[in-house]
């Protein structure tokens, strides 16, 4: 039996814990993480908790579970740390911006994948893993395909889950309205609560479905979808425009 990989997890928020619940039996888990939450959960599953640089020494593969706003600052300080050889995958929502640090940061001795789970540690991943999503974006490396090629096999047979590819500049054009529009409304939504929950029409229904589903993310990964994704704002000003016309129909017509 071949011994096991180890995977170094740079962040133990939602996201990183996740992973440590569904991948422990497949690898070896290192973790780096400073906030006290992290060491509590960290030390319950018998995960090694070091510095950036210590973690990320010991890795085969790298994954960055940190916000947006703190990756390139962590692709810095981990740049020189990174064993040659090694695989670097981020999870964030966004790739444009991630995928050019990491270009740059990176050493070329490893293989870099950016990759996007298309749900959420609190919402559809807890109801099991089959049938969810992920979007990866091979990005550089020797062996770059071919561990893109493995991912979706290992993914698909323990998981179930399903993969597509993509480059970073599809995936942030195409999310920007996947991604922003719903978690836009959603917001607009949640502050307008007290929602009335008894005379439920099917189309109502799921307006509070995707409510509950937001109101579990941070407020990081929803600016990180409106601020960070270059194409979100075009998007966000197409749909403010569209229901500003909406309102001044409705007005004319007496409304």
């Amino acid at each position: 039996m071949s011994e096991k990989k180890t995977l170094a997890i740079l962040g133990l928020g939602a996201f990183g814990q996740l992973m440590v619940k569904h991948l422990s039996p497949y690898v070896t888990i290192v973790a780096s993480d400073p906030a006290p939450q992290a060491a509590a959960f960290a030390a319950e599953h018998n995960i090694p908790v070091a510095s950036l640089k210590e973690t990320v020494k010991q890795a085969d593969v790298v994954v960055l579970a940190v916000p947006v706003p703190k990756m390139e600052e962590v692709l810095i300080e981990i740049k020189d740390s990174v064993k040659p050889g090694a695989l670097v995958m981020d999870v964030g929502s966004v790739k444009v911006y991630p995928s050019q640090w990491m270009d740059t940061h990176l050493p070329p001795s490893v293989d870099v994948i950016c990759t996007h789970p298309l749900f959420g540690p609190l919402g559809a991943a807890k109801n099991g893993t089959k049938g969810l999503k992920v979007v990866l974006c091979p990005l550089r490396g020797p062996k770059v395909q071919e561990r893109a090629t493995k991912i979706t096999s290992f993914l698909s047979e323990h998981f179930g889950i399903e993969t597509m590819e993509s480059t970073p500049d599809e995936h942030d054009r195409e999310l920007a309205y996947v991604q922003g529009l719903p978690h836009l409304i959603s917001q607009v939504l949640i502050n307008m609560e007290p929602l009335p929950r008894r005379m439920m029409t099917p189309n109502y229904n799921l307006f509070l479905q995707s409510i509950d589903i937001v109101r579990l993310d941070t407020e990081d990964l929803f600016l990180a979808i409106m601020r960070d994704n270059p194409y979100c704002r075009p998007v966000r000003e197409a749909f403010f425009a569209e229901a500003h016309k909406l309102k001044t129909f409705i007005e004319a017509q007496g409304g």
